[in-house]
């Protein structure tokens, strides 16, 4: 869920050219251009909410006679607030799951876990089977999943006739994604890939990666891609805290972060780390990170190639996750969600530091 990746995957091929943003050819405007297409958006979190809108933006001021996208989300006040801010012309809210998957043409989800995906497709079938669809229909699965529930979602969305998942995933952070440069993972169907592609770039990304017809793909190489973010968190977090422990100031290590690591996403969490911003509402919550720990380390163990860092970084998010909720249950000063750069606090705590506060801790450190 950040942008460490993105000067890597901006790959050039051997001849010496970039590769395209978009890996397919410009498909033709659906069925001719007979109806124009209605798209659909599930799930309004920090990452769901932001690309919705810059979907909903782009779309108004790109794409001749399109209809507002219609919105659904279990907190209705996000949805509503969406439409507050774009107006009616943009946004419409659906009232229920039913009417997202039976008005519209293109469905995304952008969902918090395994569960809740698993759950929000189940209800889209079971309603398709009451009312098949009379044209295609194609679900753009975004949220960070193991990658066998992507192939389970593909079998039970294709029973459906004209109905086609593909499996999308993002990197990038609520900041990246409001700048539109995500960058944007596709596996499963071709045709689809191709049409959908050309909705999200540039309107929400600024790069497609294909990884071809195995829709469990996608999902794999999101994990691969978490596990270099979260390895870096790990690596920051105990730099930060030797530096503490040792008498160097918070400061002087994130600039020399800023100096020999220049990276976009190492740079914003360094920043985190330095002043103690644990703060999720402009990041990635901790239960989110542990939860894609989890499916890291369960992919780890599938294919049998150890990530040592990822189980440590692993313990390090859950310490870090409980001591915030006993801060917050005592009445401490807490952040309401905790990012997962506050995983400095399981690093801190083993070293006999203060979790949360780099103020707090006073360092001894015996001169020459």
């Amino acid at each position: 869920m950040t942008d460490l990746l993105h000067t890597a995957l901006h790959a050039v091929s051997k001849s010496g050219t970039e590769t395209p943003a978009v890996p397919y050819s410009r498909p033709v405007t659906p069925s001719g251009g007979s109806y124009a297409v209605q798209i659909g958006f599930v799930g309004l979190g920090a990452m769901g909410g932001v690309m919705a809108k810059n979907l909903a933006n782009y779309r108004a001021a790109h794409v001749l006679n399109s209809s507002p996208i219609l919105v659904w989300n279990r907190t209705a006040t996000k949805a509503e607030s969406l439409v507050s801010e774009l107006g009616e012309s943009k946004i419409r809210v659906a009232q229920t799951l039913d009417q997202v998957v039976t008005e519209c043409d293109v469905i995304f989800t952008a969902l918090a876990n395994d569960e809740t995906v698993k759950s929000v497709y189940q209800d889209f079938v079971k309603t398709l089977k009451h009312t098949p669809p009379a044209r295609n229909k194609i679900f753009v699965e975004t949220s960070t999943i193991y990658p066998t529930l992507a192939g389970e979602l593909d079998v039970l969305v294709s029973s459906v006739p004209h109905c086609h998942l593909i499996a999308s995933p993002v990197f990038g952070t609520p900041y990246v994604a409001a700048a539109a440069q995500l960058v944007i993972v596709m596996s499963g169907d071709y045709r689809s890939k191709k049409e959908v592609a050309y909705m999200l770039v540039p309107a929400v990304g600024k790069k497609v990666i294909d990884l071809g017809g195995n829709i469990e793909k996608a999902n794999t190489f999101k994990l691969i891609g978490n596990s270099m973010i979260l390895g870096t968190l790990e690596i920051l977090a105990e730099s930060y805290t030797l530096a503490e422990k040792s008498g160097i100031d918070a400061s002087e290590v994130h600039s020399f972060v800023k100096d020999i690591f220049p990276a976009p996403g190492i740079i914003r969490y360094s920043e985190r780390m330095s002043t103690d911003n644990f703060d999720a509402t402009t990041g990635f919550s901790i239960n989110g990170g542990i939860k894609d720990a989890s499916h890291i380390r369960q992919l780890t163990a599938v294919h049998n190639s150890p990530m040592p860092s990822i189980d440590i970084a692993h313990q390090h998010l859950i310490t870090a996750r409980a001591i915030h909720t006993a801060h917050a249950e005592a009445g401490k000063e807490a952040v309401e969600v905790l990012d997962w750069s506050g995983i400095i606090a399981g690093t801190r705590v083993a070293a006999g530091l203060d979790p949360f506060a780099e103020s707090k801790n006073v360092h001894k450190v015996q001169e020459d």
